[in-house]
């Protein structure tokens, strides 16, 4: 979503992650995707990095803010997701009993309470305009709700169903959900 917010022209590459091509395993050994191969053949294998290399070349919706303050603001909102939450997420999805379900559910809770503190003042995790951190944790959070959609639909959470719905329902998540042709 950063790539297609920055306006920069890339190649996508459908990617079969049960038959990862050899290409991709020389340049990003670790064989997870997304990877950004740069015209000077430098790598980055990190959703977040891509993000911001992407942005920080042309930021036409001004999504890290002025000097990069709203960058700066979401590195710690970021850095919980990519910890806590998504262990949580991992455990919540793949549980191997009910009551580990459970717990993993109510780890999670945790961070969907923050945001929806967050969102019940903005329209956005940082503010009222759609920042680097909304197109970060949003994924993440489309995933937890899709584990059991009648839980979350009925959850203590009306504000950031709210925001995942604006997002899933975007012009923009439309277009970057796209199969390559």
């Amino acid at each position: 979503m950063a790539l297609h917010a920055s306006g920069l022209e890339y190649e996508l590459r459908e990617v079969d992650l049960k038959n990862k091509p050899a290409h991709m395993l020389e340049v990003s050994p670790k064989g997870s995707v997304p990877v950004l191969i740069l015209p000077d053949g430098k790598v980055i294998d990190e959703s977040y990095d891509i993000m911001q290399w992407a942005l920080q070349r042309h930021d036409p919706e001004n999504w890290l803010g002025e000097d990069e303050s709203l960058l700066i603001e979401s590195l710690p909102l970021v850095a919980e997701n990519d910890t806590g939450f998504k262990k949580a997420l991992d455990g919540y999805k793949y549980a191997v009993s009910p009551d580990s379900r459970i717990s993993f559910q109510v780890k999670g809770e945790e961070f969907l309470k923050k945001l929806e503190e967050r969102l019940a003042s903005s329209r956005h995790l940082l503010g009222d305009n759609a920042s680097i951190a909304d197109a970060a944790i949003f994924p993440f959070i489309r995933q937890f709700a899709a584990v059991d959609a009648s839980w979350f639909a009925d959850s203590p959470y009306p504000a950031l169903r709210l925001w995942l719905s604006g997002i899933v329902n975007s012009q923009r998540f439309a277009a970057v959900m796209k199969k390559p042709c």
